[in-house]
């Protein structure tokens, strides 16, 4: 069965996006790079393996923007913190594996991707772990059948986010693909 990747925006406005970068590098400057770090990943993980789908926000704006190129399904986050929106994007999406990843890692290729739904064949779920506690990418077999603490609890923006979320799924089989590093400050960018 066909996967189904998701992928979270955010409407690339000054002071909406990447505000952490943006205290380092200027706000226009920070939405400008996500602007176009979301390009470039939108056209490097096309594949014909999964199914993308935008993940927008905010909801209105994002669902009418002109900002991402077409050909993508879209649906709007919605309310709630970061736990609370990914987990309603893998609930809603269609059956069969699901994977969300932000639209910040510089690095990630279409092999990590699909690294992430292989994990998938023998494991109820994957993380790609983040240098920083967190995690680049999350994914379930059977999104729709994840478990009402889902995402419950986790200390988002911490060390603690990887593991805070593991906890949340009891009795998965948890598989680990590669660690890669979003980015959130100057320090993250890519050199080049």
């Amino acid at each position: 069965m066909k996967g189904t990747l998701i992928i979270m925006v955010k409407e690339p406005r000054p002071g909406r996006v990447k505000t952490r970068l943006g205290r380092d590098i200027g706000m226009t400057a920070s939405a400008w790079w996500f602007r176009h770090q979301t390009r470039h990943l939108l056209r490097r993980l096309r594949d014909p393996r999964w199914d993308i789908v935008l993940a927008v926000s905010p909801d209105r704006e994002g669902m009418q923007s002109r900002v991402w190129p077409r050909g993508f399904s879209r649906m709007p986050q919605g309310t709630g913190d970061l736990g609370a929106r990914m987990a309603r994007m893998l609930g809603r999406v269609q059956p069969g594996p699901a994977c969300l990843i932000g639209a910040d890692i510089p690095d990630i290729t279409r092999t990590h991707i699909a690294q992430g739904f292989a994990a998938l064949g023998n494991h109820d779920a994957v993380f790609g772990p983040a240098p920083d506690g967190g995690f680049w990418l999350v994914g379930l077999k059977h999104p729709h059948r994840q478990p009402l603490q889902f995402f419950k609890n986790v200390r988002w923006s911490s060390e603690d986010a990887l593991a805070d979320s593991i906890v949340t799924l009891p009795d998965h089989r948890i598989a680990r693909i590669a660690t890669l590093r979003d980015v959130d400050t100057m320090d993250d960018l890519p050199m080049t």
